[in-house]
């Protein structure tokens, strides 16, 4: 644990030496941008300000006008155009293939920060560099948003995890309820920073909330049609959508995908799969796979891929993975 806080420390100093490096390049062209102009009006140049957002150019928009928003992770770039659609253009910090859990970032993967208009992070611990993060970026005019703000967050249990400090599950863009708090938070922030287009986001917002609205109704009606109410993942990701509809996950690996399971840990699974006649494994793509399948094996049971969107997968979008992970699982149930 002191290691990777130390490693993450490490990190987050290199990236204040890069933020700094840029300003004082940016703030040299400046300044011979000033001596090698002419003078005009008030005879002040160097920084402009837009007269929607009141922001310099610093984090000017991109040529098109578009705002600059800079996310963590593949489920945060997902909601983010859904709302923004063509009025953004989206950076995402955590590459694709990359555990959130563990990503620790380095210089390089922060300075986009420095010029974006909103940083849009989940929050609930998932990223605990963002602070820090945002601090060595020094830009005054960035607007930040925490997208699970306002949720009711899920307790950790787990000892272990709470030895850690792990607060919370934070896992909250799998479930719809979640997305909808998300994606609100994400509408309020790109309201703030471009005003003038409040009705072209409201919009948009309210289609993409009508559609998880009609995905939870249809899956709500139809988990409450089965008598089943469990399933077995690969790690405990699902706790949020499980609250959404009434079910129980029994997960190998932990909330944060720390470790893998002892044997003891495994035979206790084994044994619950069959006792209830488990039929169905989940495993992620970026999660012990392998400890999955030899669960499977011991059961006698099929190993089905479910989505985690922390990372692009299949080319899909957000509501074509969740509707396919709702759909594996339903039939998993039945």
């Amino acid at each position: 644990m002191l290691k990777k806080f130390l490693k993450r420390w490490a990190a987050l100093l290199l990236c204040v030496i890069a933020v700094v490096s840029f300003s004082a390049c940016s703030s040299k062209r400046v300044d011979q941008a000033e001596e090698n102009s002419t003078s005009g009006g008030s005879g002040q140049g160097g920084r402009t300000e837009e007269s929607n957002t009141g922001s310099t150019d610093q984090t000017a928009r991109t040529e098109e006008g578009k705002l600059k928003i800079s996310v963590t992770f593949n489920a945060m770039k997902e909601f983010v155009e859904a709302v923004g659609k063509d009025k953004v253009e989206i950076t995402t910090i955590i590459p694709d293939g990359t555990e959130p859990h563990d990503f620790e970032p380095k210089a390089q993967d922060l300075v986009g920060l420095s010029t974006a208009n909103v940083f849009v992070y989940s929050g609930l611990g998932i990223e605990a560099w963002v602070e820090e993060a945002v601090k060595a970026a020094d830009n005054a005019n960035l607007i930040t948003v925490e997208a699970s703000k306002g949720a009711n967050a899920i307790v950790n249990t787990d000892a272990e995890e709470i030895e850690k400090q792990v607060q919370y599950n934070p896992h909250i863009w799998l479930s719809l309820k979640g997305a909808e708090i998300e994606v609100k938070n994400i509408k309020d922030a790109l309201v703030q920073a471009d005003p003038s287009n409040q009705d072209y986001y409201e919009e948009n917002y309210n289609n993409f909330n009508s559609q998880l609205e009609n995905l939870y109704n249809e899956y709500k009606e139809k988990f409450q049609s089965v008598e089943k109410k469990s399933f077995v993942t690969g790690h405990a990701a699902f706790g949020y959508l499980c609250r959404d509809f009434g079910l129980e996950q029994n997960s190998v690996e932990d909330t944060f995908a720390e470790g893998e399971p002892s044997a003891q840990q495994l035979a206790v699974l084994v044994n619950y799969c069959k006792e209830n006649n488990v039929t169905t494994i989940f495993a992620e793509e970026m999660v012990s796979p392998d400890v999955s399948q030899t669960l499977a094996n011991e059961v006698g049971a099929k190993v089905e891929t479910i989505y985690t969107i922390e990372s692009g997968e299949d080319n899909k979008t957000y509501l074509e993975r969740v509707t396919d992970n709702l759909s594996k699982i339903y039939d998993s149930l039945k």
